[in-house]
């Protein structure tokens, strides 16, 4: 079969749906098994993987930019032409309209611009509520990330159950294979001599900075840091703003290389993500790829991705977080017991290979005899 995928977030700045899509694509072309993959629009090559920028040079962005936008504001025909006649089409939230003469299927990762607008941008909520209409409503099938982004779907958006299947995405495989020796050299690198604690993501409201900080404050640990890696997002404010204030024992490093992630993450005593809603939670699984046990909230799919890889809590109480912190900065033994069943569970449930093989059962359906 013939399986178009648009890939064009791969052309902007973005997190979590460009991790997915860049290592899904992946893996589905080294599955394929004489399927066809055309990343949309004209995106067989695409490049490396920063979450910054585009995948591509500037030269190779922009005028597939032009490409997408003449795909939403052109004519169907348009649109069907780029795509080379397809089996099926999979689409994101930057395409506006179904291809003509194709099977339409979509991937929803989460519903935080129905359930927390607020912690969205207009555009951002705009965009989601258009791709609902005109692209998950009309879908012959959708893939969750998550059982919980599954059944959020199908109660806000009124989705019948039969349509959405679940298929939980793939950690990179760099995450599995980080050592201690590459650990050692990225602190050594960047000058972390402490243990710490460490959080990686975006620097936005959804991520609940202010309640780690504010946990971090009632812990009182000056034999451990709390390192914060990520870019500034949207809203970033007042949180930007006491994480850079030299707040005691905090260290933000900003935007990390991808190539980099792995090591960082293995180097951490612990992770902690006290996010208000994911749709499957890319950082948590990757730290259980590197076997390092996390603290997490006990809210949307993070219970979900998590298991028994985590302590859970209210992301809203600094208080609960901050105890759950101490509780296991104070016990190797349960760092250990939760790295150790973490990364198990990352290795049976998480890896690529199998998010496409499911994933090839699923477009199969669609494939025109």
């Amino acid at each position: 079969m013939h399986l178009a995928v648009d890939a064009s977030p791969l052309l902007l700045r973005s997190a979590g749906v460009k991790n997915y899509l860049y290592h899904w694509i992946a893996a589905l072309r080294q599955t394929a098994h004489g399927h066809r993959v055309s990343p949309f629009p004209f995106l067989e090559r695409i490049g490396d993987l920063t979450h910054e920028q585009s995948t591509l040079s500037p030269r190779q962005t922009l005028p597939r930019i032009a490409l997408l936008l003449g795909s939403n504001y052109g004519p169907g025909w348009f649109n069907r032409l780029l795509n080379h006649r397809a089996d099926v089409f999979h689409a994101t939230n930057q395409v506006h309209h179904p291809v003509p003469g194709m099977a339409l299927t979509a991937t929803l990762h989460d519903l935080t611009c129905w359930l927390m607008p607020e912690l969205h941008t207009p555009a951002n909520v705009a965009a989601d509520h258009r791709f609902a209409a005109r692209i998950a409503a009309r879908a012959d099938g959708l893939i969750a990330v998550s059982e919980n982004t599954r059944q959020d779907a199908i109660r806000l958006l009124g989705l019948h159950p039969d349509k959405v299947v679940t298929i939980h995405s793939g950690v990179d495989p760099r995450f599995f294979a980080a050592t201690a020796a590459d650990a050692n050299a990225l602190r050594a690198r960047l000058k972390l001599s402490k243990p710490f604690l460490l959080n990686l993501g975006t620097v936005e409201p959804r991520k609940n900075l202010d309640t780690l900080l504010d946990a971090w404050i009632q812990l009182r640990r000056d034999d451990f840091e709390l390192v914060i890696a990520g870019p500034m997002g949207w809203a970033a404010g007042t949180t930007a703003h006491r994480i850079q204030s030299g707040l005691p024992g905090v260290r933000y490093l900003g935007y990390v290389a991808e190539a980099d992630l792995p090591a960082l993450t293995k180097a951490a005593t612990a992770f902690v993500y006290p996010s208000l809603y994911e749709g499957f939670g890319f950082p948590v699984a990757q730290a259980m790829a590197c076997g390092v046990p996390v603290v997490t909230s006990n809210t949307s799919c993070l219970p979900e991705i998590t298991g028994e890889g985590a302590l859970h809590v209210d992301p809203r109480s600094p208080a609960e977080l901050a105890a759950a912190l101490g509780r296991l900065l104070e016990a190797p033994a349960l760092r250990s017991a939760l790295g150790g069943a973490g990364q198990f569970r990352a290795r049976a449930h998480y890896q690529w290979a199998d998010c496409a093989r499911k994933s090839w059962q699923f477009f199969e359906r669609y494939q025109r005899s």
